[in-house]
């Protein structure tokens, strides 16, 4: 817990350092659609040689590599770890799996060229590429990249990629989608879900959902999606068995017999309607005419909806994630536009205490079955164990 902490603090002090924008000729901030023209053209970066930029970049390096070694030193945390080794061994030796034939394809090749069931290194692939993309997202998409960047940490978000490796590759490669959705350049947007769909499938349900969140709502949109919950809350086993007919490796597992409802959900919940109410409060100065924060302030609804119509799903906090993931890009857009800066201070001061109190929650919850991020154990100093060793796995 306190080397967690430790490097919670220090990433935190070197985002410090990085900005957002580099004043000088010929550049444009790197954040996403905020108050330069409330567009989607601010999510891309153009070259800016400054002291800031440099700055920028060789704290962006030094994050990067603390977070990387962090997650590639670590032996059996994360509450899928074993799970992953017995999987990869499986994919090596030619047994059935459920995972995607493009990531059962990634583990052959990698352990092909590494002369063997070399589980760490796959470990240690995943988090550099999740890491590295969610490092870029907020360097790029965000209005206030310590802001950001913060939230990304002390919602446990970071320490989360831990666990269920597939899946948090794809949740930050959709929180990448979101410039291609703000630009309407569909054909990139599902270009880039059905690549991430190689590795879990179950992000196929963000287009649907990403899509109907970039359209202008009408008055019908919200009926439809009223009757839409309706009828899954009426019709839940009929739906129930369309879900498991798309992904029937669920089908006779604990995932279904033991689903909590939405008593599971809660917390979540909570954290969504936290969200809704802040962005109602500032809702015509940062949100109405602001078009990224209004994509996500739907995204955040949709978050809501899902928790609460489909949760008798199996595993649907997972599509729940792909939505309330972009909380971390959309409170720090919403306190930039706020133009009161009495107000602005307030609203940031509420954020920073929300992110400081469930970073609290988080580790003190980090040994739970579901999470299992603590206690910490480094290869480095265990001796190292392959799948044939079951004294772990």
């Amino acid at each position: 817990m306190v080397l967690y902490m430790v490097i919670t603090g220090l990433t935190l002090c070197l985002a410090g350092l990085v900005k957002n924008t580099c004043n000088g000729a010929g550049t444009v901030s790197t954040g996403n659609a905020g108050n330069r023209g409330n567009s989607a053209d601010g999510l891309y970066e153009r070259s800016c040689i400054t002291r800031q930029n440099a700055v920028n970049y060789a704290s962006m390096m030094i994050i990067f590599t603390i977070l990387f070694l962090l997650s590639a030193f670590r032996l059996d945390v994360g509450n899928d770890y074993g799970t992953y080794v017995d999987t990869f061994h499986e994919i090596y030796v030619g047994g059935y799996v459920v995972t995607e034939p493009f990531f059962n394809g990634l583990i052959k090749v990698l352990f092909f060229l590494s002369g063997g069931e070399d589980y760490l290194l796959a470990f240690a692939l995943f988090g550099f590429v999740t890491i590295w993309l969610f490092l870029k997202v907020l360097y790029e998409q965000s209005d206030d990249f310590f802001l950001a960047f913060f939230l990304f940490m002390t919602l446990g978000l970071y320490f989360r990629t831990f666990n269920t490796i597939r899946y948090y590759f794809v949740l930050a490669v959709t929180l990448y989608s979101f410039r291609y959705v703000l630009r309407r350049e569909y054909l990139k947007f599902l270009a880039l879900i059905g690549f991430a769909a190689m590795f879990h499938k179950s992000v196929l349900v963000v287009i649907p959902l990403y899509l109907l969140a970039g359209l202008t709502w009408k008055k019908w949109h919200v009926a439809a999606l009223g009757a839409g919950g309706i009828s899954l809350l009426l019709f839940r086993d009929f739906f129930l068995k369309i879900a498991l007919l798309l992904y029937p490796s669920y089908e006779n597992t604990i995932y279904v017999e033991n689903i909590e409802g939405i008593t599971g959900s809660l917390f979540n919940i909570a954290r969504c309607v936290a969200v809704l109410v802040l962005a109602l409060l500032v809702y015509k100065e940062a949100v109405e005419k602001h078009e990224a924060n209004l994509f996500y302030f739907k995204l955040n609804l949709l978050a809501i909806f899902v928790y609460v119509c489909c949760s008798f799903l199996p595993l649907v906090t997972r599509f729940g994630y792909y939505l309330m993931t972009s909380h971390i890009l959309f409170l720090p857009s919403l306190s930039g536009q706020i133009r009161d800066p009495r107000k602005k201070k307030l609203v940031t001061a509420a954020i920073l205490l929300a992110g400081i109190i469930y970073f609290a929650y988080f580790l003190k919850t980090g040994n739970q079955v579901g999470v299992r991020v603590l206690p910490y154990i480094s290869w480095l100093f265990e001796e190292r164990y392959f799948p044939n060793a079951g004294e772990i796995f």
